[in-house]
């Protein structure tokens, strides 16, 4: 069962660019709910409490209870618009969902036994080439994360998603390649060191030791 989170939202009375600026000079992000059976619905949204829920890892993955008056629209959230300069919520969009709705979302990868990675230890870094996976699922299974397990990987090997279980039910939005998620990278002081190592001259010959006349 996916985390639900609950947000309040105002009705809002009219759509465009000038209504959506003045909605943020009252502290406020506007916002829009589609999709299921009902209409289009024009909402608001708390600033500061809105920022909270985005700012959760993997909150486009989340199960929202959006509480408009005396309804409770169930959805979930497709897009979110931000400043460029202070990231902060601009606009945001929410698709309704029933209990049977199938959609694609983006889960979150974590990563595990980052202290059994033999590269890791040797100094190497986890470039992380995909921070999520594209799954699709019926939204109440939507999982909170997948596992990407880093045990007895080396500097130069891959995570790929076939290392990856994935939960009942899902199925990837991808499925012509076996993509990777991450690798285990050199730092810069490892390529030194091996570098290093492999110009130095070779060690000059043990001399005879010289025998008394």
């Amino acid at each position: 069962m996916p985390e639900i989170v609950t947000l309040s939202a105002e009705r809002r009375a009219q759509a465009g660019k000038g209504a959506a600026r003045e909605t943020r000079r009252q502290g406020r992000v506007p916002g829009i709910i589609y999709g299921g059976e009902g209409d289009p619905l024009l909402i608001s949204l708390e600033s500061r409490e809105l920022s909270r829920a985005v700012a959760q890892r993997g909150f486009l993955a989340m199960v929202v209870e959006l509480r408009v008056g005396d309804v409770v629209h169930r959805a979930l959230p497709r897009d979110v618009q931000y400043h460029p300069a202070t990231d902060q919520p601009l606009h945001v969009d929410f698709m309704r969902v029933g209990v049977d709705t199938q959609v694609t979302v983006t889960v979150p990868v974590a990563f595990i036994n980052h202290e059994m990675s033999i590269g890791l230890r040797r100094g190497g870094i986890l470039n992380i080439v995909r921070h999520g996976v594209a799954l699709i699922c019926q939204v109440d299974d939507i999982p909170e994360q997948l596992v990407a397990d880093l045990d007895g990987l080396d500097i130069g090997d891959s995570v790929h998603i076939s290392a990856v279980t994935l939960p009942r039910g899902s199925r990837l939005a991808i499925t012509d390649r076996d993509f990777t998620i991450a690798s285990i990278a050199a730092s810069s002081a490892v390529r030194e060191e091996a570098a290093t190592a492999a110009t130095a001259p070779p060690p000059a010959p043990e001399q005879p030791a010289a025998t008394a006349t």
